[in-house]
């Protein structure tokens, strides 16, 4: 929308209601979080901008908001085969720095917690942006080949490569900044700062069940990388299909596993 691409309208369409479902199940974990439903009106009722939490509500519930808006309306523009109404521009604009707003505040709730050292780093948010670039799109590919071999709905092949480069820089970025705090970690050699990564990836006082799972992940993303790197590959899509499959089950068990698991 931004810079008028238009081979995009389809695939935008499908990234809104992916994001959409993804939104719904965050706010369902930020509900078991709170312990019960009406808790959820303390956070507004009793709002507290010193708290993360309460930006948090902000940024899932306000992008759930303008996804179900834009997302609806856009549709039923495709649909009809007529231009999205003119106010949407200003709610689409808007969404852009509202995505960037959920995965700053999401990593600023655990960059903020003093006593966990690997959380602890001004980099956790661009950590979050970066693997989140990767995850999605690699997704949204899948998505598209499942749509486009079901239904009648055609993303593109060209909106599938374009969305393939996203998908290679972004994963290569996400892998450089992990780098880029292994070396920190090691070459401080702080042992509060090491005993994150040597449980994760060697274990550690005789704990390490997750070290498969971290190695795992890297071997993915490596391979992600190779796979979308190289221009041959990426155009084949039998091979762009493994490549999406392990980069998003690679950065899955990075964050999801390594990142939460490895912060406790």
């Amino acid at each position: 929308y931004l810079h008028d691409y238009k081979a995009f309208c389809r695939i935008t369409i499908l990234g809104g209601f992916l994001a959409i479902a993804a939104l719904v199940m965050c706010l369902l974990f930020i509900l078991v979080d709170l312990g019960q439903p009406m808790r959820m009106f303390n956070v507004i009722f009793y709002a507290t901008p010193t708290s993360v939490l309460f930006w948090d509500m902000v940024v899932l519930n306000g992008y759930l908001f303008l996804n179900t808006v834009i997302g609806w309306n856009v549709l039923e523009a495709e649909r009809n085969g007529i231009h999205y109404q003119s106010w949407l521009k200003p709610l689409i604009y808007l969404s852009i720095p509202w995505a960037v707003g959920i995965h700053t505040v999401t990593a600023f709730l655990y960059c903020g917690l003093p006593g966990r050292g690997f959380w602890l780093t001004a980099i956790l948010a661009p950590r979050f942006l970066a693997s989140a670039f990767a995850a999605g799109p690699a997704f949204l590919i899948l998505l598209c080949f499942i749509v486009r071999k079901v239904t009648d709905f055609d993303p593109g092949k060209k909106q599938i490569q374009a969305l393939a480069k996203i998908v290679a820089y972004a994963i290569s970025i996400n892998v450089f900044f992990f780098l880029c705090e292994v070396f920190v970690v090691f070459y401080s050699n702080i042992p509060e700062h090491k005993v994150h990564l040597q449980y994760l990836f060697a274990g550690l006082h005789g704990h390490g069940a997750l070290v498969p799972f971290m190695w795992t992940s890297m071997v993915l993303m490596g391979l992600g990388i190779i796979l979308l790197v190289n221009p041959v590959t990426r155009k084949n899509e039998s091979i762009l299909i493994v490549a999406c499959i392990a980069v998003f089950a690679g950065t899955w068990i990075d964050k999801g596993l390594g990142m939460i698991s490895g912060g406790f």
